[in-house]
């Protein structure tokens, strides 16, 4: 969730959900300045969100579906646990 906290590390991976794309059309598309952008790519493929693929002189970064998904699974787990203990108190 932190991963995706930051609102120009979403845009990347909003905008690498419609296909792989190089770090030249996600400045284009996101407006951010190259090395931000970079920086933010160098985290998600170390967090296993994305790939990279060279292709010629540049290199594309290809979103990982499964690591979305297995996000998606855990914290859909997590809310149906805090649904199912939503009136649990605690005693103090």
């Amino acid at each position: 969730m932190r991963l995706l906290g930051d609102p120009l590390r979403a845009e990347i991976v909003r905008l690498l959900a419609d296909g792989p794309a190089c770090t030249s059309h996600l400045v284009a598309d996101t407006g951010a300045k190259q090395p931000n952008v970079s920086g933010h790519l160098k985290l998600l493929r170390e967090a296993g969100v994305v790939t990279t693929e060279p292709r010629g002189r540049f290199t594309f970064y290809r979103l990982v579906p499964e690591s979305l998904q297995g996000a998606a699974l855990h914290l859909a787990d997590l809310a149906a646990h805090a649904r199912a203990n939503a009136e649990n108190f605690r005693d103090c």
